[in-house]
């Protein structure tokens, strides 16, 4: 969402609040150790999600060894880059094995049986993919499987009829491994129809819209409500349930409030310390995964970090320890305000990607980092000059498209 700095009136609506039982507090680790990097490689296929390196935690058996690889229609697997992971510690050593190639499925794919064993039979036997990522939860509250919850079913977010057993098979007869991806906090169906979900008004409890209804305004999932965090965690316990072995959590940010909606929410969005709501949910829903040996990493926008809207990205509390750097182009553009310090991004893409970096180095202390690429109409010489970027910064771990 994009604003502008003037202050602007909440719009609000009225409705009647549903109720549900409040999820119990979690505790979660301060203390955290990393054992050896491990990941995954993401080929371009259709709107990729790739994830990559991860760093083991205790629990984490399952997680793949790490290579990078990029490639288009006219690339061969012999192509294939084995990278390592960056991290804090230059003690820390690096270990990478077998190397693992991952592709990804559009939504597209997941509204029938046909849809995917196409999607899958797609993928050339010669790349050497073995991982395969589903995007169930994605941006917006729509979910790609038959979900048994009742309140994905009454908000209408259940895409599909089929079911996470039957994709898991289809998956894994085609001689892959899935992988969950789960948009966290970017719902703005399920606050719809269940307001207790979303963010609320402090004054008199009504329904908080980002703008106004006539223009389009909507409302978001809250990770300050119980029955929203119980919610995820539901959806979180039907993957790993299914069989699933990974999963990447994304979308873990608020909105992007202005004063005036801070003000009309209250005291909560407005405390300093207000990414511990984020960070729990995050250490719920991995401690909630690693019961059933389901791993997790995390995906974080590059230029959510510049305008200071990473508020999860927090080493100390955080279980989960890979960070996955989206450098989205298209996302940062020529220019990003960092609360009064606007950043310029004139050059070309590996220009960016520098600068990008060398911003948001810092705040990637505490975490293995695998940089990401993305954008629309970007070259591969474009690409392979901000593989050369990133190397230079001190990454040796990306993914590129």
């Amino acid at each position: 969402m994009k604003f502008k700095n003037k202050g602007r009136k909440i719009y609000k609506t009225k409705e009647k609040n549903y109720t549900g039982k409040s999820a119990s507090s979690k505790l979660f680790s301060l203390g955290l150790s990393l054992l050896f990097i491990g990941g995954l490689v993401f080929v371009g296929y259709s709107a990729a999600e790739p994830i990559i390196n991860y760093t083991k935690k205790k629990g984490d058996n399952k997680l793949p060894s790490i290579t990078e690889y990029s490639t288009d229609n006219n690339s061969s697997a012999e192509e294939e880059l084995a990278q390592t992971t960056k991290t804090t510690d230059e003690n820390q050593k690096n270990n990478s094995a077998q190397n693992y190639l991952c592709a990804s499925l559009t939504t597209d794919a997941l509204t029938s049986t046909s849809g995917l064993k196409a999607a899958l039979s797609g993928i050339s036997p010669f790349s050497d993919v073995k991982y395969i990522v589903v995007p169930l939860k994605v941006s917006g509250g729509k979910i790609f499987y038959a979900s048994k919850i009742s309140s994905a079913i009454n908000s209408g977010a259940v895409q599909s009829t089929l079911t996470l057993s039957e994709i898991c098979s289809e998956i894994k007869s085609a001689g892959y491994s899935p992988i969950a991806y789960i948009s966290m906090l970017d719902d703005n169906l399920i606050p719809e129809t269940y307001p207790d979900m979303g963010y609320k008004t402090s004054d008199d409890g009504s329904k908080w819209l980002d703008n106004s209804i006539e223009n389009g305004g909507k409302p978001w999932a809250s990770p300050f409500s119980d029955v929203y965090v119980k919610y995820v965690e539901d959806i979180s316990a039907e993957i790993a349930d299914a069989g699933f072995e990974n999963a990447i959590c994304a979308d873990v940010t608020f909105p992007h409030f202005r004063q005036s909606d801070l003000n009309y929410i209250g005291d909560k969005v407005k405390d300093p310390e207000r990414y511990l709501v984020l960070t729990s949910l995050v250490n719920t829903v991995y401690s909630d995964l690693l019961k059933s040996k389901c791993s997790t990493m995390l995906e974080v926008s590059a230029a959510d970090i510049i305008t200071g809207n990473a508020d999860v990205l927090q080493p100390m509390v955080l279980q989960v320890s890979t960070v996955v750097l989206d450098i989205d182009i298209d996302k940062i553009g020529s220019s990003l305000d960092a609360k009064g310090m606007v950043y310029e991004f004139n050059g070309t893409v590996s220009d960016t990607v520098t600068k990008v970096l060398s911003i948001v180095d810092k705040k990637l202390s505490g975490f293995n980092v695998v940089v990401r690429v993305t954008g629309n109409g970007i070259s591969s010489n474009e690409m392979m000059n901000a593989q050369e970027s990133i190397a230079k910064a001190g990454y040796s771990s990306y993914i590129l498209g």
